[in-house]
């Protein structure tokens, strides 16, 4: 995100270890949970391509930083609007799993509209370097069907929607830990809202891990009260 490349790898060195874990804990515990669990691990390695994205400019590696944004990118366009609406539904019971089967649907059909034509047309995405932080702009394929604004609104209700509706009490709190960081990015960080927004995030995936091995709904404790009311 803003602020530099050590932050980024700094980030990313913390959760990557702390998503393995958590993934350890869920596979442990309840399996439900494990891509939830996933979640750190995959903000971290996204920080880990921002991290090589600031490396890149500030070396003016014209010829890293283009794969670079485009790995930081596939983790915003399509790794979270289809894998958070994939967590959430992992742990929903049968009868609510065909509501949030719509989430995973319009996430995959919006992160594949978005994110696969960058391939066909490099100079769609351009990256562009302030002093603390990276702005990652440029044509979406979306725009001309109809306002960024809309695809934008999409883009907001299938990754935070399924957390907020979620009937896990630990998954509706980390719903509404990146609704916060949400309204912060638009409030003050409008002109990097994707960098600043997926920092956050990955910030808050924290509470994650936390809720893997601490929570009420920790995987084990879970496991644990289905074993007594058995």
């Amino acid at each position: 995100m803003c602020l530099s490349a050590e932050v980024s790898f700094i980030a990313a060195a913390g959760l990557i270890p702390a998503g393995a874990l958590s993934m350890r804990q869920a596979w442990r515990g309840d399996r439900r949970y494990l891509p939830l669990a996933t979640l750190p691990l995959l903000f971290g390695l996204q920080q880990l391509a921002e991290g090589v994205v600031w490396v890149a400019g500030a070396g003016q590696n014209t010829e890293l930083i283009a794969p670079a944004s485009l790995s930081y990118m596939f983790f915003s366009w399509l790794a979270w609007p289809v894998w958070i609406p994939v967590s959430t539904f992992a742990l929903e019971p049968a009868k609510r799993k065909p509501y949030f089967l719509i989430f995973v649907i319009v996430g995959a059909m919006l992160g594949a509209l978005q994110y696969v034509p960058y391939f066909a047309h490099a100079d769609w995405l351009n990256t562009r370097f302030l002093s603390h932080v990276i702005i990652y702009e440029g044509t979406e394929l979306l725009d001309f069907v109809g306002r960024r604004e809309v695809t934008y609104a999409i883009y907001i209700s299938v990754v935070i929607l399924p957390l907020l509706l979620s009937s896990v009490r630990g998954v509706r709190i980390f719903g509404l830990l990146a609704l916060g960081v949400l309204i912060t990015t638009y409030t003050f960080f409008a002109y990097a809202y994707v960098s600043v927004f997926c920092f956050g995030g990955a910030l808050m995936s924290s509470y994650l891990v936390w809720m893997m091995f601490k929570g009420d709904d920790a995987p084990q404790r879970r496991l644990e009260g289905s074993f007594e009311a058995v």
